[in-house]
């Protein structure tokens, strides 16, 4: 069956995939209430049904910080993406490049950020984790901007990770041989993947930060990994740090508080996305697109928003535009799609997402994204 929506994508995922890793892409912290409200507060906005309005001319593109866009619609970064398909960050910006949308490659992904470029052509916006080696992290950032990645979104919901039980269940945590011994099962258990990643896929490891983790040898040991190096003392004092080292757009992402959205605006960046981090840190915390317009509100034209969280469909991508977004970052929906058949099915899901939002403002009489207001809501 060739998937229709993203919900197909995952389910193609979700048979191809290690059970740890799909896991990893799929699940949340705590409960996983956060990561369901994210598509259930999405799927109770409703869109307003307008008929007989010219809508034979749409225009879907946009442009955000000095990029343009043939849709509102950035690829979130991904943590552990090239663990999904053989070289997969590498593979999903070939896609995101051909579809005219821009890449974000993680901190953590098993791929550079020289080879991202290469294979797409074009240089990836680049996500920032902090570290406390301040050494390296100002090696890293002086390759980014060699590199002329264009945006830097520095992640900031992250100062410790979140109690994420399905990984824990997984041992995704626990450095044991016991673990080892049963994800290496399920791993020869799905065969497929086994060929395409580990066999010739290699090398698996955290590619930006390869030469920092010398602690870390397993993939059983990332998250304790994250939780030794991490940087917890991070503040809005850093902000300036990062600013000294970086002459691009900086983009605070991690952003669900209006005092925090004009704290960031008061530091001077560039953009904010509005972001729970997916469900995956603070559960309890209000969904992504139910912060959005008091965000919104309080930085008014004086800062790009873009939002994140809860985003699988372009019906999806339009409610985030009608409350304030400039454009959505979609992470999950790339994920599957990635894992359920590398690059074409990246471009599959893209084709597919772009063809809802057309619909969606065919729908509802939106000629253009760049207009897209509240209006189009019923509130």
């Amino acid at each position: 069956m060739k998937p229709a929506c993203v919900a197909d994508f995952r389910e193609v995922a979700r048979r191809r995939l290690p059970k740890v890793l799909f896991d990893y892409i799929d699940g949340g912290s705590y409960g996983e209430n956060t990561l369901a409200a994210n598509t259930a507060d999405m799927a109770a906005l409703t869109l307003r049904q307008r008929v007989l309005r010219d809508v034979s001319d749409l225009s879907l593109g946009t442009e955000v910080f000095g990029q343009k866009l043939s849709m509102p619609v950035v690829l979130s970064p991904v943590g552990l993406a090239g663990m999904y398909a053989r070289r997969g960050e590498a593979q999903a910006a070939r896609a995101a490049t051909a579809a005219g949308v821009p890449f974000s490659l993680s901190t953590v992904g098993v791929c550079t950020i020289a080879e991202v470029a290469a294979a797409a052509k074009t240089p990836p916006w680049f996500q920032l984790y902090m570290i406390k080696d301040r050494g390296f992290m100002n090696e890293l950032l002086a390759t980014a901007k060699a590199a002329a990645c264009p945006v830097l979104l520095f992640t900031v919901d992250l100062p410790v990770p979140g109690a994420r039980y399905r990984d824990a269940r997984n041992g995704l945590n626990a450095a044991d041989t016991a673990a080892r011994i049963r994800q290496a099962v399920d791993g020869v258990l799905h065969p497929d993947w086994l060929w395409d990643v580990l066999v010739r896929g290699g090398p698996q490891s955290l590619g930006n930060i390869a030469s920092a983790t010398t602690d870390l040898g397993a993939l059983q040991e990332y998250m304790g990994w994250i939780g030794r190096n991490f940087d917890p003392s991070v503040t809005w004092a850093d902000i300036e740090w990062v600013r000294d080292r970086w002459d691009g757009p900086i983009v605070l992402k991690g952003i669900l508080d209006a005092e925090d959205a004009r704290d960031a605006r008061r530091c001077g960046v560039d953009g904010v996305v509005v972001s729970n981090h997916g469900g995956r840190q603070l559960d309890g915390a209000p969904s992504s697109i139910a912060a959005l317009p008091a965000v919104v509100d309080a930085v008014g034209d004086d800062l790009t928003v873009l939002m994140d969280g809860g985003v699988r469909s372009g019906l999806d991508v339009l409610k985030a535009l009608a409350l304030g977004a400039k454009a959505c970052l979609i992470g999950r929906a790339w994920a599957y799609a990635l894992a359920a058949g590398g690059e074409a099915e990246v471009a599959s899901m893209l084709g597919i997402m772009r063809q809802e939002l057309r619909l969606a403002m065919s729908l509802t009489g939106c000629l253009d994204v760049r207009d897209a207001g509240r209006s189009l809501l019923n509130l």
